[in-house]
């Protein structure tokens, strides 16, 4: 068995390899993007500091958001780079301030994104190796086949939105479907009203009423929400696509045969799902091979509780559980960081603290 120094300098040489180059974003970090990016509640999580100009910055709680946003600032836009990392970052956990190490492996502007998600999967297992991690528990999610799911299942645009932000948080997720499934709150209302007609209505409600226009929120935001609503109630979901959508979610079987399962499900509702399905089945059967002491099972429901990933995602857990490394693709964050044009973007992050947790047990 190999030390613990043993392991680290192997996994030193894993992220400082000849066809990667090794980023060392600076510790302090802009903290605007985390919230807009990952939300509150990710941004609970972060360590923060305010300068006396009142801009908000955080101790580096990633390393994916620096080096995406480092990519794109530094007009790399089309050029396919690897970026490596092993190094501190810092968040909160119970109150308190806490340190990690965390390794990764961050694709950008691949020509090929299968290949680079199937290089990011490899880079993960070599990962636990080096700490003899041999028979992980392997879970599989797809984002961007769920949402290939609802456009196939016709449910309406207006909802598709709604119901992909929910995707990874289940209690979320079951209130949305049981609040469609109730016919007392399925309601059809008129066609939306223009959104200039409603931005003044709101203008003129908010002025007499004494309030600021430039205060949380504006009169263009609560139009649009006010429009959104319009919409959402103006096309309504069939109740049977909803237990359908239900259907797929509650699928977590092992790889093969949850996408068998999802196939039938589709084909007896009457709509052919075979080829994104085979899409997936190809990275779940390269894990597979690559693991082949693994537990891969595909979990309909699974996503990182994260709005910019779009693709495969996975994490790869130990024996009690612990996350020892996840990650996936995420071209939408390549997108909402200001990319003039699509990036594939895949990446995995490695818990180096757990993963020698786990070697020494």
């Amino acid at each position: 068995m190999k030390t613990p120094a043993e392991r680290y300098t192997a996994l030193v040489r894993l992220v400082e390899s000849r066809t990667v180059t090794r980023s060392e974003p600076p510790l302090l970090q802009p903290a605007g993007p985390y919230f807009d990016l990952a939300g509150e509640e990710f941004g609970r999580n972060l360590l923060l500091t305010t300068t006396n100009a009142g801009v908000e910055y955080c101790l580096r709680p990633d390393f994916t958001l620096p080096i995406a946003q480092a990519y794109i600032d530094e007009g790399m836009l089309g050029t396919p780079l690897a970026f490596t990392y092993l190094g501190p970052i810092f968040r909160q956990q119970g109150g308190q301030p806490v340190e990690y190490e965390q390794a990764g492996l961050e694709l950008l502007g691949q020509a090929d994104p299968d290949q680079a998600i199937e290089q990011v999967l490899t880079f993960a297992r070599w990962a636990l190796s080096i700490f003899e991690i041999t028979a992980p528990n392997v879970r599989l999610g797809g984002v961007g086949l769920f949402e290939q799911f609802l456009e196939a299942a016709e449910v309406p645009p207006a909802w598709r939105a709604r119901i992909r932000h929910r995707f990874g948080h289940p209690d979320a997720m079951q209130r949305l479907m049981d609040r469609l499934l109730n016919p007392e709150e399925r309601v059809t209302g008129p066609a939306p009203d223009s959104r200039d007609t409603v931005i003044e209505i709101v203008t003129d409600a908010m002025l007499s009423g004494g309030l600021s226009l430039i205060g949380s929120r504006t009169p263009e935001e609560i139009a649009d929400r006010y429009l959104e609503k319009q919409a959402l109630e103006a096309a309504p979901i069939d109740p049977r696509t909803v237990e359908l959508i239900q259907d797929y979610l509650s699928i977590a079987e092992p790889a093969q045969t949850a996408l068998d399962r999802i196939g039938m499900l589709c084909e007896e509702t009457g709509f052919d799902f075979s080829e994104p399905l085979d899409h997936v089945r190809g990275h779940a059967a390269a894990l597979a091979a690559l693991s082949p002491n693994a537990e891969v099972i595909f979990d309909a429901s699974f996503s990182p509780r994260l709005d910019y990933y779009t693709g495969l995602v996975f994490e790869m857990t130990g024996a009690q559980g612990t996350v020892l490394a996840s990650g996936g693709e995420y071209d939408r964050m390549m997108e909402r960081l200001g990319a003039e044009e699509p990036v594939n973007a895949s990446g995995c992050a490695l818990w180096v603290d757990r993963l020698e947790q786990e070697a020494s047990q």
